[in-house]
């Protein structure tokens, strides 16, 4: 697969025959890294990276001027540095990134009735039923394009084939802001020059295990029998690969729920013994976590606190409660007696805070003194940070954490 970096950007013109490409994969270009640069119209062109400017934290997203230095996301950020001396590190922004991805998929549901979300950041639309009202993929992809461009200031890739393999890669291959549609006729010739990595679902491991019987590329694994496969990577996975390598893609466009968990981490730029500091970060997290919860309609039942120590040792403790919350204090308390449990732990290099065992949101119920009136309070300041930022209004004992950080320089990786 291509690196993403425009390298090899391929798109089609308006009179490409449409006729059998009844999918579209959205994919929103370097997502985060565009989101941010909302904020930041000055930087737009330059090398962005987005993560925290710490050498012990990872790469949330890069620019495209960030990726042509090799930067790519999860890559550590004192390598990206290395890479790209002269890149902006800006620190992400969860809460803008999840009300940008709702308007987006909004847009999307307002389309077509088969969207099935994949991520944050991308989606695949089913346009089948489409064409005699909206017309096909030349006229609805440029559409959404359009409007995604218009609405949020994000710019959007679309992929269109007769199945999700195919317009999954296709997206990519248009990056940045392209359409491509490759109809039935020329699909194995799209397919079979690319890395044998393009088949849905190889990884890297995958891809070396390819290399070592001289599968390098699509075509290659498609001239190879499926016998031969089967032997080699077993039934399945043999099986998968030969499909896949000859565009046969049967699975359909359909809506997934919501995400199953919601959940943040950091690492801290030094270990970590004091108690206070650790709760004032478990505080940013479960806030993050409380806010992404309510902005996606959900609620949750299950709380985990991750801690990972000086020597790497990970551990993990959960608490299920009585029942579902959205409400940000719930969470905190929660994560503060989990972390309470564990007693003095040893100098502590990493935290995270997850909410999991996801259900729709529904009225709050009796079992939490003063839930309803926390849960109005947060909502209210949920709508301020939609207006005028995160920054705007929180808990004191964060914006003192946060006055403390500005003393210090920004430190860890979400």
């Amino acid at each position: 697969m291509s690196k993403q970096d425009g390298s090899n950007r391929l798109v089609s013109g308006p009179d490409v025959d449409d006729s059998t490409a009844t999918i579209l994969h959205v994919d929103l270009d370097a997502f985060f890294a565009s989101a941010s640069l909302l904020a930041r119209p000055d930087l737009v062109g330059l090398p962005v990276v987005i993560g925290h400017d710490s050498t012990r934290s990872v790469v949330t997203a890069a620019t495209y001027e960030a990726r042509k230095y090799g930067v790519h996301s999860a890559m550590p950020m004192g390598r990206a540095l290395r890479l790209c001396p002269n890149a902006i590190v800006l620190e992400p922004d969860f809460h803008l990134y999840s009300r940008l991805s709702k308007h987006v998929m909004g847009i999307l549901d307002d389309v077509s009735p088969d969207v099935e979300r994949l991520g944050i950041d991308e989606a695949f639309v089913g346009i089948a039923g489409l064409r005699r009202l909206s017309g096909g993929a030349n006229r609805i992809g440029p559409g959404l394009r359009q409007r995604i461009r218009a609405e949020t200031g994000l710019v959007a890739s679309v992929g269109a084939a007769s199945t999700k393999h195919v317009a999954k890669l296709a997206s990519g291959r248009a990056k940045p802001d392209g359409l491509l549609v490759v109809p039935d006729e020329h699909v194995l010739d799209f397919l079979h020059p690319q890395p044998a990595s393009a088949i849905w679902g190889v990884g890297p491991k995958q891809q070396e295990r390819l290399a070592r019987y001289g599968l390098h590329t699509v075509g290659d694994v498609a001239r190879t029998s499926l016998e031969r496969l089967e032997a080699w990577f077993g039934e399945a996975t043999g099986r998968h690969l030969h499909e896949l390598s000859w565009g046969r893609d049967p699975r359909e466009v359909r809506e997934r729920g919501h995400e199953k968990t919601f959940g943040h981490n950091h690492t801290f730029s030094h270990d970590v013994v004091d108690r206070t500091e650790l709760q004032g970060e478990i505080l940013r997290l479960a806030t993050g976590v409380g806010r992404r919860l309510r902005d996606a309609g959900v609620q949750a039942r299950t709380v985990t606190l991750t801690v990972r120590f000086h020597d790497f040792r990970t551990i993990t403790r959960s608490r299920t409660l009585p029942e579902a919350t959205d409400v940000t204090r719930v969470l905190v308390e929660t994560a503060w007696s989990l972390l309470d449990a564990l007693g003095e732990p040893p100098p502590v290099r990493l935290l995270g805070v997850r909410a999991s065992s996801v259900q729709d949101a529904a009225d709050h119920g009796l079992l939490w003194d003063d839930t309803e009136t926390w849960g109005s309070a947060e909502r209210a300041m949920d709508a301020v940070h939609d207006r005028f930022g995160a920054a705007a209004v929180a808990p004191a004992s964060m914006l003192r954490r946060e006055r403390k950080r500005d003393d210090t320089g920004p430190s860890g990786g979400d």
